[in-house]
């Protein structure tokens, strides 16, 4: 059962600017990449369901990280079929991410209250999502759709959406800026935070350097938040 509640993920979303996301099979790293994470300033990171056994090493996950980080709301990615979706949310999902749009998850998910960000690639998605009540949808992949142009082009029309690029997102300023002065409501970011190298390395320090920079990045190009 989710230890958060559906504003409390949202907002914190909507607050910080930036969900990273990452896969690994193995408990301890994962446990060690959440860690340098939260010590990085992260309040949210995506686990995805990529490998065998995912939902193992994620509730695994899930319960450590309510005794070493509390603070910390841990949802799932990769989620594509509402079974799936109800099997990490009996282990402790805060919240569902998802490469498209299924209207029978967002029906579980409304059901339990729980976030729901669908992958969407045009406009007729992003509509069809925030009718089933979606409130961010998940721009995948986020360069390929249309990048920062395509956010602003989807805005003009339509000022209440809330959209979240990953795919085509980098902690670079530069990067940050296009999609942020696009208006987008937050960023999802993997392997370009979380780099290989540094995890290969077991250089969790520098991972959560590396997140504390980017969300005061963030922070500063954003503003003040109303």
């Amino acid at each position: 059962m989710a230890r958060f509640d559906r504003l409390t993920v949202l907002n914190t979303v909507l607050h910080d600017g930036m969900v990273p996301l990452f896969y690994e099979a193995n408990l301890e790293r994962a446990q060690a990449l959440a860690g340098a994470l939260a010590r990085g300033g992260s309040r949210v990171l995506e686990f995805t369901n990529r490998g065998d056994f995912a939902i193992e090493v994620f509730s695994g996950l899930v319960k450590w990280a309510a005794a070493e980080h509390p603070q910390l709301v841990i949802g799932v990615g990769s989620v594509d079929d509402a079974p799936t979706a109800a099997l990490f949310l009996a282990h402790g999902a805060n919240f569902v991410v998802g490469p498209t749009l299924v209207a029978d998850l967002a029906r579980l998910c409304n059901r339990r209250k729980v976030a729901y960000l669908p992958g969407c690639g045009s406009l007729n998605d992003i509509a069809a999502a925030e009718e089933l009540g979606v409130e961010i949808v998940k721009l995948v992949p986020g360069g390929a759709v249309g990048g920062p142009g395509f956010v602003r082009d989807v805005l003009g029309p339509r000022p209440w959406s809330r959209m979240m690029p990953t795919g085509g997102v980098t902690p670079d300023e530069d990067n940050l800026r296009a999609w942020f002065g696009a208006g987008v409501a937050c960023v999802g970011m993997g392997s370009r935070l979380l780099r290989p190298d540094l995890i290969k390395a077991g250089d969790y320090d520098s991972i959560a350097g590396d997140t504390a920079a980017a969300l005061a990045m963030i922070k500063r190009i954003r503003g003040p938040l109303d």
